[in-house]
Parts: structure tokens; C-alpha cells; sequence
């Protein structure tokens, strides 16, 4: 399914670069532009991105969460 329709990225496409080593939600948006433009499919990126990441990336983006808390 088409997740986001201005850069018509797919979850599949979310799917594979999270296969390929893709662990925070901010590098799939760099890399896909999912999520950049209007952000009506933030929500559903997120969603998808967090399922394909099977609780493997979650440290990761708490990390960086938590070192951006940080920084303000």
C-alpha cells in the first residue's frame, strides 16, 4: 500500500530499508522523504516503520530522543 502519496513511498518500501539497516525514524525520512512534505502520513509511516522494526530500533530512537530532550 502507497503510505505516503507526495513521495509515494509504500510500506514496502519502508519495510525494505528497515531490512537493509535502517534503525530511526528520522534516517527513513531522509532517505524515502515518507513523512516530509504535507506529514498527513506521519502517523501511518510511523506505524509501519515501528512494526517493520519489531522492537530492534526502539533503543536506538529513545536514545536519540532522549540526546534531543537534551540538547534543548
Amino acid at each position: 500500500m502507497i503510505v505516503c502519496l507526495c513521495h509515494r513511498v509504500s510500506d514496502r518500501d519502508i519495510r525494505r530499508e528497515v531490512s537493509a539497516g535502517t534503525q530511526c525514524f528520522e534516517l527513513l525520512q531522509d532517505q524515502t522523504r515518507v513523512a516530509s512534505s504535507c506529514g498527513s502520513c506521519h502517523d501511518c509511516a510511523r506505524e509501519v516503520f515501528d512494526a517493520a522494526c519489531a522492537g530492534t530500533c526502539r533503543p536506538i530512537v529513545i536514545a536519540l530522543t532522549e540526546a534531543r530532550a537534551s540538547l534543548a
